[in-house]
């Protein structure tokens, strides 16, 4: 497996001049208010626009037995995400504990989801993990990993979906059945080309504006690769349980992931209306409209918006306990 050496998270550089020290602290307090403001701000914004009579009607259509197999399934698939920076934590060679980085990845997860890369992945991911004591370059390793997982699982499992010929296109796409199969041969080509140069490559490490960037091993990339197939499998098993008995799972597992690249190109958070159009588009022939948005509604219930709320608990707490932390840290100091 391979590591990166670094200095212990404590440690502030003795070449750091005292220009630096005032913009870093400065950079802080504006993240801060970033998360106090607008975080809250976003978050009233989605609840708001949610039509809470629609989603109490979706979900009152479904035995509690079928709802509970959702909840057990999406936990699996929250517990598989936080594995990729569990996965991180080896590739870093950083010593925060799993009780630390699971919190921490729950967390962003789900700000992620509802609320954009931009502030669950990233923003929020630079900020909690900076609090534990992280410094920036680690960080950016364990973001860097983490998208590659998330992103390596996606394509190793499209490609077998398209190529396979899984998906019935509507006629008069763009994009046909031996386009979207020739697209799935290509992204099962750039899996294994990642595999190979994991394996053979003799160089190991490039730098990246001041980052530095190491090429895990042949062992680690495979892990990579697991856990990011069954993060997006366990996604869509969900939608699959909540579908009528007559549903095709690697067909809907085929939808969501063109779905989420759909939504991905259009900035919308959470996909809002882009999985919904999407799946009526491609399954309208097999369920009724009805049918496929109380399914959609569920999902988002289950996945989306209950881990959501317990993402703001668990923040709330983490946030505390770090405050609390710097107290210390300060009353030591005098």
């Amino acid at each position: 497996m391979s590591g990166v050496s670094h200095a212990s998270p404590r440690e502030v550089p003795a070449e750091a001049s005292p220009k630096s020290k005032v913009w870093l602290k400065w950079a802080k307090r504006v993240v801060t208010l970033f998360f106090f403001i607008a975080v809250p701000v976003m978050l009233f914004l989605l609840v708001k626009n949610l039509d809470w009579n629609e989603v109490t009607h979706a979900l009152a259509s479904y035995k509690a037995s079928t709802l509970a197999l959702g909840f057990v399934v999406a936990a699996g698939s929250y517990l598989t995400y936080c594995g990729f920076d569990v996965l991180a934590r080896r590739y870093t060679a950083h010593k925060l504990s799993i009780k630390q980085i699971v919190p921490v990845t729950f967390v962003c997860y789900a700000f992620n989801l509802n609320l954009s890369s931009w502030v669950g992945g990233i923003a929020l991911r630079y900020r909690l993990y900076s609090r534990l004591g992280l410094d920036v370059p680690t960080i950016t390793r364990i973001l860097s990993l983490s998208l590659i997982t998330n992103w390596l699982g996606y394509m190793l499992l499209a490609g077998f979906v398209f190529a396979g010929g899984f998906i019935d296109l509507p006629e008069g796409w763009k994009i046909g059945d031996t386009t979207l199969q020739l697209i799935g041969v290509l992204l099962l080509v750039v899996c294994f080309g990642y595999f190979l140069a994991c394996r053979f490559s003799k160089r190991r490490t490039w730098t990246i504006r001041k980052q530095q960037l190491v090429l895990p091993s042949l062992n680690q990339a495979l892990r990579q690769a697991l856990l990011g197939a069954l993060n997006w499998g366990l996604m869509a098993l969900l939608i699959y349980i909540l579908l009528p008995e007559k549903a095709f799972y690697p067909a809907v597992l085929g939808i969501l992931l063109i779905s989420s690249i759909a939504g991905v190109i259009a900035h919308i958070p959470a996909g809002l209306g882009v999985l919904e159009t999407v799946f009526i588009t491609l399954m309208q022939h097999q369920f009724t409209k009805g049918q496929l948005l109380a399914a959609l509604i569920g999902y988002r219930v289950i996945y989306f918006l209950i881990p959501l709320v317990l993402a703001v608990i668990v923040y709330l707490i983490l946030e505390k306990r770090a405050k609390a932390l710097r107290r210390q840290n300060e009353a030591q100091r005098v």
